[in-house]
């Protein structure tokens, strides 16, 4: 994952999970659901910030509550750095 400061006021995301991650679309669409669902929920507190995550081969083989426990953490390491 990337992040980098905006002069935006809110917070964007990007995702790229190619093909390399997993051949299967429905798997490549289902890490990308759960990507945007903790941003959703976790964006009024990240304050300006860009993220790129990108997706890495064997990410496919993690469980779905294993994925979403992965991203809320790192996450929750942006908001602790976003807050003063």
């Amino acid at each position: 994952m990337y992040v980098r400061g905006n002069d935006l006021g809110y917070s964007r995301l990007g995702i790229a999970i190619s093909r390399k991650c997993s051949p299967r679309a429905v798997v490549r669409n289902r890490i990308k659901r759960v990507i945007r669902e903790s941003f959703r929920l976790r964006k009024p507190k990240l304050g300006a910030v860009d993220l790129v995550f990108l997706g890495q081969p064997g990410m496919a083989r993690s469980r779905l509550p294993e994925l979403r426990g992965a991203v809320d953490k790192l996450l929750i390491e942006i908001e602790q750095c976003a807050t003063p």
